[in-house]
């Protein structure tokens, strides 16, 4: 017997999925509204499969968070995310951290029992909006050296483009300064080079594009 687990802030989700998961023959499905439940649950009910949002308790994509560590110890369990984010760098987090699937709010329930079934079985899913908008950022990307940064990455890339310094760009995104100082170490080395100038000019030249990309 198929088991799920579903892990969403909104009880109105919640409940939308497990009407869902049970018109489509599936009983054992687990529900939890919080990161801490769900990560009990999973070691608990051991599920086939875990359907997630990535925007829990008003946190900044803290389902990012739970993917990156269930991939740690297990690279098996097939993760569906279930979210109102469209942003194709967002899916494209989500995916390279292990997601299997990728679909919206707005998707039919024949969609969301699709998206089920492929996951499981060991195959990709994303909602075409999704797939077109990640096709078209990927190919535009190409030449863009900022097309591989993870989303913290260019969070700190956008604050380095307004002239802030480390200490300051660190209270913004509410991490400590040694994050902020390593984050840099890791974009430098992505994009080969060694200075702070080079850095900035960089980010003052490319992220213009990259937003031009985030908002079609």
């Amino acid at each position: 017997m198929t088991k799920i687990l579903v892990i969403d802030d909104h009880p109105v989700v919640l409940q939308g999925c497990r009407r869902v998961l049970e018109d489509a023959g599936i009983e054992n499905i687990t529900l939890a509204s919080n990161l801490i439940d769900g990560f009990r649950a999973y070691r608990n009910d051991k599920p086939d499969v875990i359907i997630i949002d990535l925007a829990i308790k008003k946190g900044v994509l803290v389902g990012l968070t739970f993917i990156r560590r269930l991939r740690v110890h297990d690279k098996h369990t097939p993760i569906l995310v279930l979210t109102m984010h469209e942003d194709p760098m967002i899916a494209s987090q989500s995916l390279r951290l292990g997601a299997n699937g990728y679909i919206l709010k707005d998707t039919s329930s024949v969609d969301i029992v699709k998206a089920l079934q492929a996951v499981r079985q060991g195959r990709p899913f994303l909602s075409h909006t999704v797939a077109s908008a990640i096709a078209l950022m990927e190919t535009k990307g190409r030449s863009n050296p900022l097309s591989g940064m993870t989303l913290r990455e260019l969070q700190t890339l956008e604050l380095i483009a307004q002239g802030k310094q480390y200490a300051a760009i660190a209270e913004e995104l509410h991490v400590s300064y040694k994050t902020i100082a390593n984050t840099c170490s890791q974009i430098k080395a992505k994009l080969g080079v060694k200075s702070l100038p080079e850095l900035m000019r960089i980010a003052i030249d490319h992220l213009p594009e990259m937003a031009g990309q985030r908002t079609k």
